[in-house]
């Protein structure tokens, strides 16, 4: 499998920026009871000489209960320009994780990808394995896991529905800055016969107040057998609502 030059480029910045004030010697503070996260909105309507417009949306959430944490992740993103379209992309995600001891826990993961210029029509996937947190800190935390799964796919230009066993991996890293700025990264893998989708996504994200922050970030997407024969890659700036 060979990784992008854009992925490896932003698990690098990712890897080097952990030297900042990491201690994994220090504890991290126990995770407040309910439901936690934040939804960001990036929205641009353009009229005139031009018409475009461009919707990026993305809501984050998690819970801890008892020796379980349970994450549900979701995005959007349209785009059109004199009414083309240049971005169709709706993803959902679902992850229960199961704490074995302070560091590792045991995950399971449901993914439902819809990307109309991706080459698939959709890819959805099920898959369970390990994880562990190398850094879990007030200030640094990384985590990574590995597993295998199963995935169903449909392509775009033929519509014919496949599946294929895969092996998935993942990296979970943030890191603070100082008291109102940190950095993150989220990378994911899913390695098939068929396909192998890669992506990974690189932000920075500045606060305003409690419940408001600024995001700026870099996303690159990769699907190595699409018909497109392209990486995609996008950047964005959104507002962040926490709570």
């Amino acid at each position: 499998m060979t990784l992008s030059r854009p992925i490896i480029a932003g698990v690098v910045l990712t890897l080097a920026s952990m030297a900042v004030h990491a201690d994994p010697a220090a504890a991290a503070p126990a995770p407040p009871a309910g439901w936690q996260g934040k939804g960001e909105a990036g929205i641009v309507f353009a009229r005139g000489n031009t018409v475009a417009d461009t919707i990026n949306l993305k809501l984050g959430m998690s819970e801890v209960v008892d020796q379980w944490k349970h994450s549900l992740e979701m995005a959007a993103l349209r785009a059109s320009s004199n009414h083309i379209k240049s971005a169709d992309r709706y993803m959902a995600g679902w992850q229960s994780d199961y704490k074995l001891n302070a560091r590792s826990f045991w995950f399971g993961a449901l993914r439902y990808e819809n990307d109309k210029f991706s080459g698939f029509d959709y890819q959805s996937s099920a898959s369970t394995g390990y994880g562990y947190k190398f850094y879990d800190t007030d200030r640094v935390e990384l985590s990574g896991q590995a597993g295998v799964g199963y995935r169903r796919f449909k392509e775009t230009p033929t519509g014919n529905s496949k599946g294929d066993a895969v092996f998935v991996a993942g990296m979970d890293y943030e890191n603070k800055l100082t008291a109102t700025t940190k950095v993150v990264d989220k990378f994911h893998a899913e390695a098939g016969s068929n396909n192998v989708l890669l992506a990974n996504f690189l932000g920075l994200e500045v606060k305003m107040s409690d419940a408001l922050a600024l995001s700026v970030g870099f996303d690159v997407r990769d699907n190595t057998k699409s018909p497109n024969k392209k990486v995609d890659t996008i950047s964005t700036v959104n507002l962040v609502f926490a709570f």
